[in-house]
């Protein structure tokens, strides 16, 4: 995982996440009840480790989180948010679904919603300011 530190304090953890539509609607997922955030809804994607681009964390985390494979495309926007356990940078990317079944190893449900569907889901924070700009651009 990348820490963005100063003097040895730890300022961030860079988070990658991926906007996946398909058929104008996105993808989210909920957090299992074993994992943090348990019950909050996300864009799925993880952190990044040492060596890795942004992409290779997305298409790694999106492999290892949902067993699909995905193509990175364009940056969509980002989110810094201060949890309890620490600031993350979380960074979004737009991306496309390209082949494999959806399995949920870290998630309990995943749903493919449209822009007016969004406002119905309780949102993780960091993801907040994503949701709002996502609905913004699809409107």
């Amino acid at each position: 995982m990348i820490e963005t530190s100063y003097k040895g304090l730890v300022i961030m953890k860079e988070v990658t996440a991926a906007i996946i539509m398909n058929e104008n609607r996105v993808l989210i997922a909920e957090r299992a009840p074993d994992e943090n955030l348990a019950g909050k809804w996300e864009f799925p994607g993880g952190k990044l480790e040492p060596g890795e681009t942004l992409k290779e964390c997305l298409k790694r985390e999106i492999r290892e989180e949902l067993e699909v494979d995905i193509d990175v495309l364009d940056f969509f926007d980002e989110s810094i948010y201060a949890y309890h356990s620490g600031t993350i940078k979380l960074m979004a990317f737009w991306c496309r679904w390209i082949s494999g079944d959806f399995r949920l190893n870290v998630h309990s449900r995943i749903e493919w919603v449209t822009r007016q569907q969004l406002d119905l889901y309780d949102f993780a924070p960091a993801d907040l300011p994503l949701v709002e700009r996502l609905k913004a651009v699809l409107s």
